[in-house]
């Protein structure tokens, strides 16, 4: 499925229920925030730095609700969010040299 027809897809299921009344730009941008936390979640106490085991069809459905809420929060803005995130990576690259933070995890003001 494209991404338009999976924002369609996110919009009638919307609709159908009459959320779009609840669905401002605040409690979207908690929505996100919340299932974000719920993807970190699924790695608390573990030690080997990966999700817990049994739970990787839960890391499946927490970043689907992700992935949710930015197409929607995007869209409610006028975002084109495969532009946004093609800029993005634009400054990135110019605030990371591969030359300066090739192997590093230092903040670009620190390089």
């Amino acid at each position: 499925m494209n991404k338009q027809d999976l924002i369609k897809k996110i919009l009638q299921f919307r609709k159908d229920r009459d959320w779009e009344q609840f669905h401002d730009m605040k409690n979207m941008a908690l929505s996100l925030n919340l299932e974000a936390s719920e993807v970190l979640e699924l790695f608390q106490w573990t030690k080997d730095n990966t999700v817990q085991e049994g739970k990787e069809d839960e890391l499946q459905d927490e970043l689907a609700d992700v992935y949710y809420w930015v197409l929607l929060m995007a869209h409610d803005a006028g975002i084109d969010i495969d532009e946004a995130l093609d800029k993005k990576l634009a400054k990135a690259a110019s605030k990371y040299p591969v030359e300066k933070s090739k192997g590093k995890s230092t903040k670009y003001t620190e390089l």
